[in-house]
């Protein structure tokens, strides 16, 4: 019978990449305790190619050998990969040779096997990666690399991407981001919606792909008058396919009440299911109190009442 291992749990590609673009004043990546990412192929693989800032962990007489430095009971993410796992259960193998009695036997993915081994060593559940290194690498190619040495400046420097917040459709970012023409590419960014004073360099006139809500950066600023055409403006390109960048000047504040906004409209939801949504996507988003409580306001216009109290500690 097929059943799920203790202490693991599958991290979808979308996770994984809001993992490594989270940010305090800079990248999480530059904080030793932050995040260990294991790849569990085999070393001409991981030469060839692995997601930035993976580490290769050798097995040698059915152990696996960590990196060296590596604290797994102190690290808050420890993701595990390999080729193309994409469950936790196990899996049916033939047995090699024909005079086997038992039937098939049951094989773990090299990166459950590698989890379910680290598994009591950390505080937090390990995480499989869904799909493993094909399934990311085809979505994020622009986080492949050789780099195998990770010096602490190198950290430093790194500029995360926006997160998603709809896979593959929804980004939320800041302006530096908004500006940076790689991420446009990369990202296969059509439209943008910016929250903010200052004009970007983007989609200037063309009022089809750019909605500018200008707004200042505090509590008196008044979102309400434009939630309507901003979600609009958003259904209409989830319908065309295109993929959006919403923004603001640190995407912190106005940027992420207007997606806060949006899905609440979108899925028919709670203020408070929208937050705890938004949340896990972007760690240091902080709508301010203006904000919120103009959401608070949509939200009745949503769902005809005020669910979610604004009071709660959580907000």
């Amino acid at each position: 019978m097929m059943t799920r291992m203790a202490g693991l749990v599958l991290c979808e590609p979308t996770e994984l990449y809001n993992i490594l673009n989270q940010v305090t004043k800079l990248s999480r990546l530059t904080e030793p305790n932050y995040l260990c990412l294991l790849d569990v192929r085999s070393k001409w693989e991981y030469d060839e190619s692995h997601v930035i800032t993976a580490r290769r962990v050798e097995k040698k007489a059915s152990e696996y050998l960590l990196p060296e430095s590596v604290d797994l009971e102190c690290v808050r993410y420890c993701v595990v990969y390999d080729h193309n796992t994409s469950t936790l259960e196990i899996v049916l193998k033939e047995e090699e040779g024909d005079n086997c009695d038992d039937g098939p036997g049951l094989v773990p993915g090299a990166a459950v096997e590698c989890g379910r081994a680290l598994a009591n060593l950390t505080r937090h559940p390990v995480c499989i990666l869904r799909g493993g290194y094909q399934g990311f690498s085809a979505t994020y190619h622009f986080f492949r690399t050789q780099k195998i040495i990770w010096m602490p400046q190198e950290l430093d420097a790194f500029q995360p991407y926006p997160v998603e917040i709809i896979p593959g459709r929804i980004y939320l970012g800041n302006f530096r981001q908004a500006c940076d023409p790689k991420i446009q590419k990369d990202l296969k960014i059509k439209a943008h919606v910016n929250v903010s004073m200052e004009a970007g360099p983007f989609f200037v006139d063309d009022a089809d792909s750019l909605l500018h809500i200008k707004i200042e950066d505090s509590p008196e600023a008044n979102l309400s008058p434009f939630l309507r055409h901003l979600c609009h403006f958003l259904e209409l390109h989830l319908q065309l396919g295109s993929v959006i960048l919403v923004f603001s000047t640190l995407g912190i504040s106005r940027s992420c009440a207007a997606i806060l906004a949006f899905l609440m409209h979108w899925n028919e939801q709670t203020l408070k299911k929208s937050w705890a949504y938004v949340k896990k996507c972007k760690t240091n988003m902080r709508p301010n109190r203006g904000l919120v409580a103009q959401l608070s306001e949509w939200e009745k216009v949503v769902l005809g009442d005020r669910v979610t109290d604004i009071l709660d500690p959580l907000y």
